[in-house]
């Protein structure tokens, strides 16, 4: 954002309903100019009419050989009760390879996908329904044999034995697009700060999940902005740290009545200790990811500002800004290293959305691509379709994969990062 902007928006960011029009509207303006060229440091290999979805987990295998990947069935609406996504993966030498589909799926949405992740080396894991209920599949490629858990699932371990999970029907009533909408899950959604559900942790060989903590103890654990009592509460965004030890996550609450204002905080929980810990952020944090240095970089607000801050450990109470006022608009990261991440923006006045390598150390800002997001890609009142980039790194840092529009189709695409 340039200065004039940020002002705007630094004004306008707590109210989304003024926000969202003025952006609308600012866009609008920039529509009727020809779309702009779009830049990529190097080719870039797309698969249109697939996706893979959020930016927090890798689609690729251990060895890179592999690009997991979900492919739509259907054109662009919500998805349904019956509206299928295939699941699969593609070979990868530098380039994809053929779709390979290992299966299907009725749980899944346009911004997170199916949850569709590596599960150890040789299996993959992702969110399924039988009948009413949410359920999550673990296909084995070396057997090609698959089994159920009883519970849907939102991230795993690096060992693959433990799975993060919370209710996905409370998820999809105070964040809609984000969970699955034809779909209850024990959510207790008539019920502000529930003690029955939470955080879970599950256990992927024994098939059973325990409460870490519950909504109600989530209040009673540092301090919330002062309308928290009024609002109904969730659990998002969970990971596992590297080393297995800690489950970062977010709890957010927000009012039924308008749930796009809603109030952010960053924890994570010791599973040797089941204490949690608090990041001092200032009501709002929006995405994040760990390194093998147990850090994590978020996007938040910290001393009232909005920016990229790299928590050094794992009880998030040291911590720097990163990049800014380069970087001053919010992004999904994904690790190169321990001491670089690459990131996206939302699209621009122009539509364009970008792509950046960020050093940790340096502050260095390098643009990798520039790319055109078309306006049928928007989201719109009660349809959640946008497209954002989602950058996801492989595991040696040499090959970036995200989402895209800017062929015209929503695709998954794989770019080499180094010229």
């Amino acid at each position: 954002m340039n200065k004039i902007e940020k002002l705007v928006y630094d004004t306008v960011k707590g109210n989304p309903k003024i926000k969202i029009a003025i952006r609308n509207l600012y866009q609008s303006f920039f529509d009727i100019l020809p779309n702009k060229k779009d830049y990529s440091i190097n080719e870039i290999d797309a698969k249109e009419n697939h996706f893979f979805g959020f930016h927090d987990v890798s689609p690729f295998s251990h060895d890179s050989s592999k690009v997991l990947a979900n492919k739509l069935t259907i054109p662009l609406h919500m998805p349904t009760r019956g509206d299928i996504l295939e699941i699969g993966y593609f070979p990868f030498d530098g380039k994809m390879g053929d779709f390979v589909k290992v299966g299907e799926t009725l749980a899944w949405n346009y911004h997170k996908g199916s949850r569709l992740q590596w599960l150890g080396k040789n299996s993959l894991i992702y969110n399924n329904a039988s009948g009413d209920k949410l359920i999550s599949t673990v296909y084995d490629l070396s057997t090609n044999t698959e089994k159920s858990l009883s519970f849907p699932m939102d991230s795993v371990s690096a060992c693959g034995n433990y799975a993060a999970t919370f209710s996905y029907g409370r998820l999809e009533r105070l964040m809609p697009g984000y969970g699955y909408a034809v779909y209850d899950d024990d959510s207790f959604n008539d019920i502000k700060i529930p003690d029955n559900t939470g955080l879970f942790l599950g256990d992927v060989n024994t098939d059973t999940k325990e409460m870490l903590v519950s909504l109600k103890e989530l209040t009673e654990i540092g301090t919330l902005t002062p309308e928290y009592e009024d609002c109904h509460h969730f659990v998002t965004h969970t990971l596992f740290s590297p080393d297995g030890r800690y489950i970062s996550f977010l709890h957010r609450w927000a009012d039924v009545s308008y749930t796009n204002k809603r109030h952010s905080r960053l924890l994570t929980i010791d599973l040797e200790t089941r204490k949690c810990h608090v990041a001092p952020t200032n009501d709002m944090v929006s995405h994040y990811v760990w390194n093998h240095k147990n850090q994590i970089i978020a996007y938040c607000r910290t001393g009232n500002i909005d920016s990229h801050v790299l928590f050094e450990e794992p009880t998030l109470q040291k911590h720097k800004r990163v990049a800014y006022p380069r970087l001053n608009s919010d992004g999904h990261q994904s690790f190169i290293t321990d001491d670089s991440f690459v990131t996206d923006t939302y699209p621009d006045k122009y539509r364009m959305a970008n792509l950046y390598s960020v050093d940790c150390n340096t502050d260095e800002v390098v643009l990798l691509a520039r790319l055109n997001s078309f306006k049928r890609f928007q989201s719109q009142n009660f349809k959640h379709w946008c497209c954002d980039l989602h950058p996801r790194m492989d595991p040696s840092g040499e090959y970036i994969c995200f989402d895209s529009v800017h062929t015209g189709k929503r695709a998954l695409c794989v770019m080499k990062i180094s010229k």
